[in-house]
């Protein structure tokens, strides 16, 4: 699929990442570190990325075998809700008075 991954938010607990190609955006993955060792996500596929249902699985595959080695799908210690969307923008807060 030639994904390149970007980790463009990092904290004790979560992760988010996008996925590029070609430079294209495709989409964006919010991963949060339970206590439990599990990672549960969240994948927001950009809806003008055209990528198929069947696209999916290899989308997530790579992120899990590029930046999850100490988890599985397949053994029930990873899960995603994947959803479609767009971005409207970015929303900021400002202090009051500036």
């Amino acid at each position: 699929m030639n994904l390149v991954w970007k980790r463009t938010l990092r904290t004790n607990s979560s992760e988010r990442f996008l996925a590029t190609r070609d430079g294209r955006d495709l989409a964006a993955v919010d991963l949060h570190h339970l206590a439990d060792g599990t990672v549960a996500g969240t994948v927001i596929v950009l809806e003008d990325a055209r990528l198929s249902e069947s696209d999916i699985p290899p989308l997530l595959r790579s992120l899990d075998e590029d930046f999850l080695p100490g988890v599985d799908a397949r053994e029930g210690s990873l899960a995603y809700t994947v959803v479609i969307g767009r971005v409207l923008g970015n929303w900021e807060s400002v202090p009051e008075g500036k």
